[in-house]
């Protein structure tokens, strides 16, 4: 057992260590209140600040060529499937297409639904060599749809000025493709209002 004077240079040499930012003359006065608040100094973590990963240009996209279709894919047998897939999926969309359902309502989905896989028909256009065009539309950008034909030949088709009209289990559909000119992602977020009649 320690004696009452090792004890206290115990206590005292203790309190030094713990608070090295208090005066003897402090740790003295602090030992009169008999219980003592330990201070603890940690040491300062430094965040490492998260690098966010940064996607490619349109530039770099176009020099990749990540949106070409090469030619020997270029065939409509090859997206049949697809298309297979997009029905499955506006169908689950839409609950079964029943032949009770609204046409409004299914206009509605498929505004706002993603068409790549869809067959669609040019049915109006201010230029006539593009009316009649059916095909598979691969690829939707902001301005125009690609679309495989069954001829196997893809072709780029404006929306501007276009009207298309898609056809799933007896709904056809018409799209107007002057108010249409979105990309599929800002799409689904867009209120589209019903009107009267719409010009080319």
């Amino acid at each position: 057992p320690q004696g009452s004077e090792e004890a206290k240079a115990f206590v005292n040499a203790f309190l030094k260590r713990s608070m090295p930012k208090k005066t003897d003359e402090a740790i003295q006065d602090i030992l009169t209140w008999k219980a003592v608040v330990l201070e603890h100094y940690s040491k300062k973590k430094t965040k490492q600040k998260r690098k966010k990963t940064k996607g490619f240009t349109a530039k770099q996209r176009r020099e990749m060529r990540l949106f070409e279709i090469e030619p020997e894919q270029q065939r409509y047998a090859i997206f049949l499937p697809l298309h297979e897939l997009w029905k499955q999926y506006i169908r689950d969309l839409c609950h079964g297409l029943k032949p009770d359902m609204q046409p409004h309502m299914v206009q509605g989905k498929l505004l706002k639904a993603d068409l790549h896989g869809a067959i669609v028909t040019v049915t109006k256009s201010k230029c006539p060599s593009y009316v009649g065009i059916t095909g598979i539309i691969l690829q939707e950008f902001k301005h125009v749809f690609k679309i495989i034909t069954k001829e196997d030949k893809l072709k780029v088709v404006p929306k501007l000025n276009n009207v298309f009209s898609l056809e799933i289990d007896g709904f056809i559909s018409y799209i107007y493709g002057s108010k249409f000119q979105l990309r599929a992602s800002e799409r689904s977020a867009k209120k589209f209002k019903l009107k009267g009649t719409i010009d080319l």
